[in-house]
């Protein structure tokens, strides 16, 4: 047996399975079992009791993490005049607008995350089929297609993730590094929690947080409670 797969069933030696961890707890626990040489993403699916199927029940947001991610965020923005310096002052990494569409549709995309003013969307419509399966299309609906651009740069640099229910009703989502420690990571579970809580469908009906669980990169899942972890947010 390998190292890796060694030290693979000593992490899952660590977890029981079928036991609903506290916030507290699960973090901890989660973190001890960690055991990669690189630092490791910390990342939550959530069991929602919506059918994504019907748009009435659809959830998607995004989240501004308090602690960030962890991760390096290249923004490209589509501005020009006032609000191409605005972009730039607030740390996008690329701004301009025609010569970036077409370096685009030539296969250029390096890059993690795109914004856009509204008076651009007729140069940034043309790339839907290339940015949008990609989940990098700007959309108005996660405050990516705006005129307050500085902003919407600053928060994707500083930790803004997106969420969206998948077919089978769960919400993945990363929440940080290892290396953040468990108070960092509580609180930026917290906040993901609450934008998710605040999105319920009207058309959503019995138990909203029907399952959380808490998984490293490499390290076994485990089980969260939800309704602890309602309580811990009110």
């Amino acid at each position: 047996m390998s190292s890796v797969a060694k030290k693979k069933n000593a992490a899952r030696e660590k977890i029981d399975r079928s036991t609903k961890f506290s916030l507290t707890e699960g973090l901890n626990a989660v973190l001890g079992s960690a055991y990669a040489k690189f630092d490791e993403s910390v990342d939550v699916a959530v069991k929602l009791g919506v059918d994504p199927r019907h748009a009435d029940q659809m959830v998607r947001g995004t989240c501004v993490l308090p602690h960030g991610t962890g991760k390096t965020v290249r923004v490209l923005a589509f501005a020009k005049a006032d609000k191409e310096k605005e972009a730039r002052d607030a740390g996008a990494d690329y701004v301009g607008g025609d010569e970036l569409a077409k370096k685009i549709q030539e296969g250029w995309l390096d890059f993690d995350k795109a914004v856009a003013t509204p008076d651009m969307m007729a140069v940034v419509g043309k790339l839907g089929k290339i940015l949008g399966p990609r989940g990098m299309m700007p959309n108005p609906k996660v405050g990516t297609v705006t005129f307050d651009i500085g902003r919407a740069v600053s928060e994707l640099k500083g930790g803004k993730v997106e969420f969206r229910v998948e077919k089978a009703g769960i919400v993945h989502c990363p929440i940080g590094r290892v290396s953040f420690g468990s108070d960092k990571l509580a609180e930026n579970l917290k906040a993901l929690m609450e934008s998710i809580i605040r999105l319920k469908p009207s058309a959503s009906k019995g138990v909203y947080l029907r399952g959380i669980a808490l998984s490293t990169t490499m390290g076994p899942g485990l089980k969260l409670d939800p309704q602890e972890i309602r309580n811990t947010i009110k």
